[in-house]
């Protein structure tokens, strides 16, 4: 089987990389499929909001790549298999995923509370989504990854210096950094990584509606004096999915413009 993890562009390559990402219908999840599809790779675009999802594939074929757009739920292994099956047929006769980006998440509509009163079904939701889901979707393809095939899971730079409010969020994005660690050393010996990407406050349409003034949030704390836009996190994702990390796997590139450093 070709390797699937070349950076050059789909008409350089055998076939096209396969690439699942969750959590597509907008923000983070829409720039990371059209950021993977600029190179020329097919991409599912997964989310509860189908018709989200629809417009983010339409953008994707309007720039010129090959997009599908599933429903689908996270938390629900019925849903995740359909949609694992579904990604596996899209990418053709081998039958194979190449990429997922485990990128749906509670995030805007979470309440801050302190932590002994945060409601405990917002609780479950937080931890069925941000890091149940993780682990079904990953579960859910194994069967279809193909070798050299990677898997990167979204965590937070917020897991380093912990948010006060926000119990909830960031235990669940600190989860998402060990189930990480777990997944590389079982799908190692598979030649698949595994790795995190831990983001700082990012310039989407939810984060503008979290806080106001978004465009000015912590750049005083950063050692790059301005706010990170979609792309500087969809860079990372192409790094990790790229062929100049084949031996990086079990780590978190935390994406921040250096307001922490591990």
């Amino acid at each position: 089987m070709p390797d699937p993890r070349t950076d050059q562009p789909a008409q350089g390559r055998e076939t096209a990389r396969t690439v699942l990402i969750t959590g597509a219908a907008g923000g983070l999840g829409r720039a990371f499929a059209l950021g993977f599809a600029a190179q020329g790779d097919r991409v599912v675009v997964a989310d509860t909001n189908l018709e989200g999802a629809r417009q983010t594939a339409l953008l994707v074929e309007a720039a010129g790549g090959t997009a599908l757009a599933l429903e689908a739920n996270v938390t629900s292994l019925d849903s995740v298999t359909r949609l694992a099956a579904d990604a596996a047929a899209f990418s053709g006769d081998d039958g194979r995923i190449d990429v997922i980006i485990n990128n749906a998440a509670i995030y805007a509509t979470i309440t801050r509370s302190p932590f002994e009163d945060i409601d405990l079904d917002e609780w479950d939701r937080v931890m069925a989504v941000n890091l149940k889901g993780p682990w079904l979707v990953t579960r859910a393809c194994s069967a279809y990854l193909a070798d050299g095939a990677a898997v990167i899971n979204l965590s937070s730079a917020t897991v380093l210096s912990g948010s006060a409010q926000w119990a909830h969020y960031v235990a669940s994005k600190g989860g998402v950094i060990a189930l990480t660690r777990v997944l590389a050393k079982e799908l190692g010996v598979r030649n698949v990584t595994v790795n995190a990407i831990a983001p700082g406050f990012t310039l989407t349409e939810a984060s503008y509606g979290l806080i106001e003034g978004a465009a000015e949030y912590g750049v005083d704390r950063g050692s790059i004096k301005r706010a990170s836009e979609p792309d500087d996190i969809v860079g990372a994702a192409l790094f990790l999915a790229g062929s100049g990390s084949r031996y990086i796997t079990g780590q978190t590139l935390v994406v921040d413009g250096g307001r922490q450093f591990l």
